[in-house]
């Protein structure tokens, strides 16, 4: 029997798997993405630079193929809806940081992620900010989940 809904979802997702390869093979081809907007972010009285990632493109290219990032810069990824975001280090070459951020700069979750692995890292709920940084930079300065981010989309 065929249903309608079933097979949206099906396309949907063959879409989505689409733009991640597309953008994957950009990465590959182009190596680092550069010049995209730069947002200040205070976390404590610590100032974070992030790159911010807003496209589906952005994001599936994210901080793929660069070698080094300076200490207090980052990436912000942005999503439309909240959702349970997931994140993996294909073709990333430095090790990073990654904290699922709610709507009101609360960090939901922080997790350390591994050059050049496949494993997915989740957020622990539905999240539509992602923040990543060096490895490391959360634990260093004391950070953890409830901590919270000012600057960029969230309340100052």
């Amino acid at each position: 029997m065929f249903n309608i809904k079933t097979a949206a979802s099906r396309m949907a997702l063959a879409a989505a798997a689409l733009l991640l390869s597309t953008g994957a093979a950009l990465a590959q081809a182009q190596g680092p993405q550069t010049g995209l907007p730069v947002v200040e972010l205070g976390a404590g009285m610590h100032l974070i630079h992030a790159e911010v990632a807003r496209t589906e493109e952005q994001r599936a290219i994210g901080l793929m193929n660069r070698r080094e990032m300076p200490a207090n810069n980052g990436m912000l990824f942005v999503f439309e809806d909240a959702n349970v975001q997931c994140f993996w280090m294909r073709n990333t070459l430095i090790p990073l940081a990654v904290a699922f951020v709610a709507d009101d700069g609360a960090i939901v979750n922080i997790v350390e992620m591994k050059p050049l692995s496949d494993a997915s890292h989740c957020s622990a709920k539905p999240v539509r900010y992602v923040l990543e940084m060096n490895k490391g930079w959360f634990d260093q300065r004391g950070f953890k989940a409830g901590a919270k981010l000012r600057g960029g989309p969230w309340p100052k």
